[in-house]
């Protein structure tokens, strides 16, 4: 009777399967590979794996996140040292004196005892609390490996950040230059009364409002700069980075996989699945304080005197042991016990919930993702085009316009769109970039269950189950 109970309390967690669909919508004709660990060396930035190394190490969220796991780990140790007999040693020691009329007398009792005690964990009780916190341990090693890989994804998106804006910093010192020379165009045909002040004064406000935008990138720039300095463990002052241009990086090309496999590659959903595990063990042990419970307790060693009881002594030194039971069972405690229950419970549906959750996010990020890669691969010709043609139209109108031909409204009006049409196609670069670091991290960033997990659980469930 007892083993069938025990072995029902130990029913394993029922993880409720959500339906998947069997494709990503945004997905095309299946290339590239998925991402491994190494996802971020696939840019070919030697810079950026040195970060991403320095990250790992020195990352103060990552640190604080290995801190918890450690301390899970702890709290899994003790639940497990719940299922095996406790031992103790004591040493007493009682100096007894008295004096009266009828004389005076004295008395040194001792003892020098082991004692152990055991819960005999009919219910399971014990081994579901271990179980409970075990799944709390590797929910905790999930939750690193989750705060890890968005600390990668954030290095590489700043370091691709300061890339671009150094990028930008450079068309815009271009176009600084562009405005100063055609400045300079109208000042002579203004000396030589062939244009309007009026020409001076609006070209004039147009190097101006270029150095304000230079200005204004050199100081985005310092702040994406110190903010990856953050990421890094690293103190703003003095950190450098060298930096290439973005056209020297290469664009890695990312399978999405199934969206099935995400359930067993995503460090997030794994983290929801073991708080959902360890929840349904809360529920077995709330459950199971509603039985009773029987502990063994007995102690041995030598003492004086030998027996000390009411009715009966043995003076003298000599062995002395001692064996006990005590069995426990609650009768009435104001329904304190089901609210506990209902309590966990409520807490295992809150965390199927969150599971669920957990996996619709991971699909929505991934769709995400290839969806912005897709539209932009679809922009780029236009973004080339774009550039090409701003570029044609600008150098027209200024030879035009210096020949005495042209129409200086048609000239600003084509510097203003060849500049635009730079400083778009960076951060269209960098969009793709940022997109392909969005899709390496919404499929996990080839994370697999940690080995350290698994031997701690194996570990840990054979020293408790003799």
């Amino acid at each position: 009777m007892f083993a069938l109970v025990a072995s029902c309390a130990m029913q394993p967690a029922a993880i409720v399967p959500q339906n998947v669909p069997s494709v990503f919508d945004a997905t095309g004709e299946p290339v590239g590979s998925l991402p491994t660990p190494d996802w971020y060396r696939t840019f070919s930035s030697p810079e950026l794996n040195a970060l991403v190394d320095i990250a790992s190490s020195s990352n103060l969220d990552i640190a604080a996140a290995s801190a918890r796991v450690a301390q899970a780990d702890a709290r899994a140790r003790q639940a497990g040292a719940a299922l095996l007999p406790s031992l103790d040693a004591a040493g007493n020691a009682n100096f007894l004196a008295g004096h009266s009329s009828q004389g005076s007398g004295h008395e040194l009792d001792w003892s020098g005892m082991l004692s152990a005690s055991y819960e005999i964990d009919f219910w399971g009780k014990n081994r579901a609390t271990r179980d409970s916190v075990l799944h709390l341990a590797g929910a905790s090693r999930a939750d690193r490996d989750t705060v890890t890989l968005t600390t990668l994804a954030g290095v590489a998106n700043g370091y691709f950040s300061v890339l671009a804006l150094r990028d930008r910093l450079a068309l815009a010192q271009s176009n600084q230059e562009a405005a100063k020379q055609l400045l300079d165009v109208i000042d002579a045909r203004l000396a030589a009364g062939a244009a309007a002040p009026v020409e001076q004064a609006t070209q004039r406000s147009v190097y101006d409002a270029a150095q304000i935008t230079r200005l204004g990138l050199q100081q985005m720039e310092s702040d994406a700069r110190t903010s990856l300095a953050l990421l890094l463990g690293r103190e703003p002052e003095q950190f450098v980075v060298r930096g290439q241009p973005l056209d020297a990086l290469t664009e890695p090309v990312i399978a999405a996989g199934l969206p099935s496999d995400l359930l067993t590659r995503r460090p997030d959903i794994a983290r929801a699945e073991e708080n959902l595990r360890a929840s349904h063990a809360d529920v077995l042990v709330a459950r199971d304080a509603m039985f009773p419970s029987l502990t063994l307790t007995g102690s041995a060693g030598v003492q004086n005197p030998a027996l000390q009881a009411a009715v009966l002594t043995i003076g003298g030194a000599g062995p002395s042991f001692s064996l006990g039971a005590n069995l426990v069972h609650p009768i009435f405690d104001h329904g304190r016990l089901r609210a506990q229950r209902d309590e966990a419970q409520a807490k295992e549906r809150e965390l199927l919930s969150a599971y669920r959750a957990a996996i619709l996010a991971a699909l929505v990020d991934v769709e995400h993702a290839l969806s912005s890669i897709r539209r932009l691969e679809d922009a780029r010709q236009f973004q080339l085009d774009n550039i090409a043609q701003s570029t044609k139209a600008f150098e027209g109108a200024k030879l035009r316009y210096q020949s005495g031909a042209g129409d200086f409204l048609l000239v600003l009006e084509a510097q203003r769109s060849l500049f635009s049409a730079r400083d778009q196609f960076v951060q269209y670069k960098l969009g793709r970039l940022q997109a392909l670091v969005s899709l390496a991290k919404a499929l996990g960033g080839g994370w697999t269950q940690h080995p350290e997990s698994e031997a701690a659980t194996a570990t840990l469930h054979r020293t408790t189950n003799p």
